[in-house]
């Protein structure tokens, strides 16, 4: 992966103190409060976004299965059963190890956004091992439509998996999501932790004896692709599920099975990836963890691949190295940018406490790293998220002064329920699509896709690499801004 310009002139903008001093207590509260507007189904009570109602309360109808609730992934009204899993473990994830930087409020908020996760994610496995579901909605047809969730009208088509059709990727992701959301609701909610571990067992068992990726079954390749393909296979997820199991269980069984299979599973390895699709680098900081308190030895070849990772951040070091811009904000091409920077970013601070915890440095040849040399990198990418970039914009949606106004969000854009009763149906959805007008409704806490390579944004609805929001670019930004909230002069 080459840089995409002067790693020496981008690691100096990396160094440079932040402009304006951030409220990262604020941003904690609003990327929490977001996942409320991406809830689809029956609203609670206490539902903070008021412009929301309820929505979708018939999915499952089709295959004789309740799956109202769950999340909206983005800014249209399909749930894709494959991200809302990867978005449910990061929100797990946040809450696990940085917790203890949160207040009381923001950790019931927290688990309160992860339990409607988790909750579906339970309904999506309830006919394992026969059946696991994967998909509501028609991807085409709702993409062809500009409407809110409230009184969309298209197809809202369940989709599954019968045995013995592969699914391992799928599978495994949803065993990592019950079995992290089991650790976070350990102490609150035990009885619940113990459903949601008994499910990731039972699923994690359908992931390992069905392999092969869910997008092999041609109905689903052609419900779910291009959209969520697992282009990277399912050998990742496996391991990442196994990996969050030996955590929540301390069961020798995942540890052998880690051990015994990482040779095997590594013709897909890339440690610098880590997002909804390839979890090869989340799951080598997350097994580094045993190592570092455990010197659990067995495991150190998954250590070693989490330092390759993490030393390939720092310019001076040998082998590959991150891409920035000019600005220097984490740089994959081919994707949302936001979506990166949040997946890496939480993997560095996550590093950094591991190497704080047990009183050592990053290792990468000739050259040894502080843990807050890691922490400095992430700071350096949530303020770019919060303004201090080339455009002086804010890409958390309701954060600060300046703040884009026409993203890529149906609900966001077209007034809502609550004020206006009647349906906005396609045609005169699509018209509010095409509109210069500002959103009606401001999607408080929204992470949106963000610049391109040279910095440069496009604030428009119609643009929506840039503008389109994700609940898995929010979810590890959680923690990262609860890491910052309460070291809010770090620098």
């Amino acid at each position: 992966m080459k840089p995409a310009f002067s790693i020496l002139t981008v690691f100096t903008l990396l160094l440079l103190p932040t402009a304006v001093p951030h409220d990262y207590s604020d941003a904690l509260r609003k990327s929490i409060l977001f996942f409320e507007g991406q809830r689809s189904g029956r609203l609670p009570k206490q539902q903070r976004v008021s412009w929301r109602g309820n929505s979708a309360l018939n999915d499952g109808q089709n295959l004789n299965a309740d799956l109202v609730g769950g999340y909206y992934d983005a800014g249209d009204n399909i749930k894709f059963h494959f991200p809302m899993a990867f978005t449910t473990t990061m929100l797990a994830w946040s809450s696990i190890d940085f917790r203890s930087y949160m207040s009381p409020n923001d950790v019931g908020h927290s688990l309160m956004a992860l339990k409607w996760g988790s909750d579906y994610l339970l309904k999506t496995v309830s006919q394992l091992p026969n059946r696991i579901f994967v998909q509501v909605g028609e991807a085409k047809a709702d993409h062809n439509c500009w409407e809110r969730p409230e009184d969309m009208d298209t197809p809202r088509t369940a989709y599954a998996l019968d045995a013995p059709g592969p699914a391992s990727d799928l599978a495994g992701e949803i065993a990592a999501a019950l079995a992290a959301a089991s650790i976070a609701f350990k102490q609150s909610r035990p009885q619940y932790s113990e459903v949601l571990l008994d499910n990731a067992i039972k699923t994690f068992q359908y992931a390992d004896s069905h392999r092969g990726c869910y997008t092999d079954n041609p109905n689903v390749n052609k419900a779910v692709c291009p959209f969520y393909c697992s282009v990277n296979g399912y050998k990742d997820e496996l391991l990442w599920g196994a990996a969050w199991l030996r955590r929540a269980t301390g069961n020798d069984y995942y540890l052998e099975y880690l051990v015994n299979n990482r040779q095997a599973f590594s013709q897909e390895f890339n440690y610098l990836e880590f997002g909804w699709d390839n979890k090869y680098g989340g799951a080598n900081v997350l097994i580094a963890k045993e190592i570092f308190e455990k010197n659990v030895t067995a495991l150190t070849a998954y250590k070693y691949a989490a330092e390759e990772m993490m030393c390939a951040f720092f310019p001076e070091t040998s082998g590959l190295h991150m891409s920035y811009t000019p600005g220097g904000l984490l740089y994959k091409p081919g994707s949302s940018q936001l979506q990166n920077m949040a997946a890496l970013s939480f993997l560095l601070l996550t590093y950094a406490d591991y190497l704080s915890k047990s009183s050592q440095q990053l290792n990468c040849g000739h050259h040894q790293f502080p843990p807050d040399s890691l922490r400095r990198i992430v700071k350096r990418q949530v303020d770019y998220v919060l303004g201090d970039n080339p455009m002086k914009l804010s890409y958390m949606v309701g954060y600060g002064d300046q703040y884009p106004r026409q993203i890529h969000h149906r609900g966001a854009s077209i007034p809502s329920v609550k004020v206006h009763r009647n349906a906005f149906g396609c045609v005169q959805g699509w018209n509010i699509f095409a509109s210069p007008n500002l959103d009606p409704n401001i999607l408080v806490g929204a992470v949106i896709g963000g610049p391109t390579i040279d910095d440069t944004f496009i604030g428009k609805r119609t643009n929506a690499s840039d503008t389109e929001p994700t609940t898995y670019i929010n979810a590890p930004l959680v923690g990262v801004f609860a890491y910052f909230k309460s070291n809010p002069n770090f620098s």
